[in-house]
Formats: structure tokens, C-alpha cells, sequence
């Protein structure tokens, strides 16, 4: 079932005709499913039950605090990576105690803050971290949890940008050097290590990479375990993906039951981090049509949207599929969807085919639930775009638009003699 579907060649999320909500909500804006996001939780929780697991939804995919509240009221925990979204987390009501932080450059008031919120555990990337995560528990008079973020150097067959667990990444500590960094975490005082975690990359869609890295990470866990360390929990990412165009992601479920053969023997709990297979398909981006223009050689389709709205493209030059919200009769126009932004990178798609559309219409922008908005940015000194979200006939402004005001707020202009 989809629930952006057409209904007499309108656009519809669930009971609700989009352009009903643009004439509410202005232009341009995300929208959001709420039935989406139940069944992709659905799936995914009930397939993570094939082990003892915990399922903690990573964030940054999509940080509305609207979106995050119903996760954590359904159960799940949070992965962060920032003492911000440790904040928007704890504002939506999660439990503390479900919560991941992972991350290479976590500060040291970033630190403090997790620990004073008595989150489960740091992902550690590096000794360092750990060194500095000691030291600030040990002021704090406490003992801070901890797992090692380990680099099992397996290819996750993606795009390079969004690939993590190569040993040229930035991210995790090389599994040569785990069983050492373990030990030498042992020693510290105010240190308790209790986990294993990895994650090699986004937007996966071959069990494969994720096979070989378990086997590997559970090769390494033994080891661990044979020195004497108490591994309570087994965290193994996120990284699922899902369709944009043709690709043929595994199920849930295909995943979970590829690996639970090779966790077998575990007794601890298994922490799945999944973002963008829970929001990426549960949320479109609609733009207004401000012109059509033809140079002659080539025609654009030029939008109230940017780049700084959604930046996928541009970064990464990925596809989404881009539709009129009408569909009109007529002929086909061949162009480049893009915005107003002064850069050539500004664009949601290169040479596509619509239906014909003019000045003053909507286009829907799919698959934008996830890296969307929590990428956006003021870039040209642009208001961010506003945030909707349906439940079956209703619908409900989970962000407001940002005003002119909203650019400058934070700013000053000194008084100089």
C-alpha cells in the first residue's frame, strides 16, 4: 500500500489532497505519512524480533521532534550523534536509557551532557574519546558505559560519501587494533565497557556487505569475550536502503534472518540503528513551479525549492522520483527540474520527462522523508521550508515556515567608536 497515491490524477497523502496543504501551508514544504511510518516501524520491529534485540531509530535521518516522539512512544530508542540531537531526543520523550551516541568528534560538554543524561552507552571511535570520556565521568563522579565503534574494512557497495566502514573512513577504530583498545580500556577507572558496535555505510541494498561483517565483528566479539569482557550488547548500525529508483533493497526480515544464524551463540542484546528505511519513503518535498524556461537548447523547470532544501542531488547526484501533483493532459516536456539557488549543483533532476506543467504549479519530490529537512540549510539566506505531517484525513504543521526575522535573530552588529 502507498499511501501518496493519485486519486483522479491528484496527488494524495493518505485523505488528504496535497494541494490542500500547500494552500494551507504555502510553499515549499515537507509532507509526511503517519500510516508510512507505522508500517515501516511495524516491519521492522517485528523482524527485529527474531533476536533479543533493540532497535534504536537514528535521528539524523529525520530529527523532527513530532516524527521522533511517536518512535519513542512505540518503544524505540534513539542513535545520536550530537549533543543537539541528544536534546531534540530527550525533548520527545525517549528514554535514556535506549539511547546510543556515536560520532567521532564528540566535545567534551557534548560528553557531559550524555553522561548527566544517563544515556546506554558511547559508541567509542577512538582512544582519545575514551580518554577524554573517563575524565569527564570521573568529574562527574561516575562511570561512564561504553563500546568500541571497530572497523571491520568490508566495501558496503555504495556511494563513497556514505560508505563507513572501509579502513580508509574516518569513522571506528581498525579491528587490528580492537582487542588492545578493549585493554586498555579496562584499565580506566571510571570506564565500563559493555558493548561492540559497528556500521559500514547507507543506503545498502546487498546482504552481502552486511554478512561479511557480522562474521567478522562476531569473530572479534569471541575474542573479546575470551579476554574476559562482558559484551551486554552487539550493535550492528543501520545502513538498509531503500528504492529511489529501481533498486531491489532486502526485506527486513531477509537481513535479520541472514544473521541470526551467526549470532546464534550470542546471549546479549543485538541494537539495530535504522533512519533512513523508516523515513526516506514516508516523506515528499513539494515546491511551487515559478517558471518555465526555454534557452532554445534545453528547457528548466524552475522551482520555489533549492538545493538548501534538499541537498541529495546536488551532493550526492541521487535520484528521486519527481511527479507534477496535477496531472494535466497534453504534451510531455523533457527538462531539468531546479531552484533558485546561484549554483549550477542546483537541481532536483536532469532531463526528465513530465507531463506539462506551467507557472503556478506543485511538484512532488519522493522519497525526501530521510536526509531531507536535516540537511536543509539558510544558504542565500533562505527560509527554511516548512514541515507537515498527515494522519488519515487531518493534517498537522510539525514545523513552522521560518521568517526573514528567523535569518537574523541570532546575529549582532557590534557598537565600534
Amino acid at each position: 500500500m502507498n499511501d501518496f497515491i493519485f486519486k483522479e490524477n491528484e496527488l494524495y497523502c493518505e485523505d488528504v489532497p496535497v494541494k490542500e496543504i500547500a494552500a494551507s501551508a504555502g510553499t515549499p514544504f515537507y509532507l509526511y505519512s503517519l500510516a508510512t511510518l507505522k508500517r515501516h516501524f511495524n516491519v521492522f520491529d517485528e523482524s527485529s524480533k527474531v533476536l533479543n534485540s533493540l532497535v534504536c531509530y537514528s535521528v539524523k535521518a529525520n530529527s523532527n521532534i513530532a516524527i521522533l516522539n511517536f518512535l519513542f512512544k512505540m518503544g524505540w530508542g534513539a542513535d545520536i550523534v550530537s549533543g543537539g540531537e541528544l536534546f531534540r531526543a530527550i525533548k520527545a520523550g525517549v528514554d535514556t536509557g535506549k539511547v546510543v551516541y556515536s560520532g567521532v568528534g564528540k566535545t567534551e560538554a557534548e560528553i557531559e551532557y550524555a553522561i548527566k543524561s544517563d544515556i546506554l552507552m558511547f559508541n567509542a571511535e577512538s582512544l582519545p574519546e575514551v580518554f577524554l570520556i573517563d575524565k569527564v565521568a570521573g568529574r562527574l563522579n561516575t562511570k561512564a558505559r561504553i563500546s568500541f565503534r571497530i572497523n571491520p574494512n568490508v566495501d558496503p557497495k555504495t556511494h563513497p560519501y556514505i560508505s563507513t566502514g572501509l579502513k580508509k573512513n574516518k569513522f571506528g577504530i581498525s579491528i587490528k587494533h580492537a582487542i588492545s583498545a578493549y585493554e586498555t580500556a579496562r584499565e580506566l577507572k571510571n570506564i565500563d565497557v559493555i558493548g561492540l558496535d559497528c556500521h559500514i555505510g547507507s543506503q545498502l541494498t546487498e546482504i552481502s556487505p552486511f554478512k561479511d561483517a557480522v562474521e567478522i565483528i562476531k569473530e572479534l566479539l569471541d575474542r573479546i569475550t575470551a579476554k574476559g569482557f562482558d559484551i551486554k550488547y552487539l550493535d550492528l548500525g543501520g545502513g538498509l536502503g531503500i528504492t529511489y529508483e529501481n533498486e531491489m533493497p532486502p526485506h527486513p526480515s531477509t537481513y535479520m534472518n541472514s544473521i541470526k544464524n551467526i549470532l546464534k551463540n550470542y546471549g546479549g542484546k543485538v541494537i539495530f540503528e535504522p533512519g533512513r528505511l523508516i523515513a526516506g519513503n514516508s516523506g515528499i518535498f513539494v515546491a511551487k513551479v515559478t517558471y518555465v524556461k526555454d534557452t532554445g537548447s534545453k528547457n528548466f523547470i524552475i522551482t520555489d525549492g533549492g538545493m538548501n532544501d534538499l541537498i541529495r542531488p546536488a551532493l550526492y547526484e541521487a535520484y528521486h522520483e519527481i511527479v507534477p501533483v496535477i496531472k494535466k493532459e497534453g504534451h510531455k516536456i523533457k527538462a531539468d527540474i531546479v531552484g533558485p539557488i546561484c549554483e549550477s549543483a542546483d537541481f532536483f533532476g536532469k532531463d526528465r520527462v513530465l507531463n506539462s506543467v506551467s507557472e503556478g504549479d506543485l511538484i512532488a519530490v519522493f522519497s525526501a522523508g530521510a536526509y531531507g529537512f536535516s540537511m536543509s540549510s539558510n544558504y542565500n539566506s533562505r527560509p527554511r521550508a516548512a514541515e507537515v505531517l498527515v494522519d488519515k484525513d487531518k493534517f498537522y504543521i510539525i514545523r513552522n515556515r521560518e521568517t526573514y526575522a528567523d535569518l537574523i535573530d541570532k546575529e549582532i552588529i557590534p557598537e565600534r567608536s
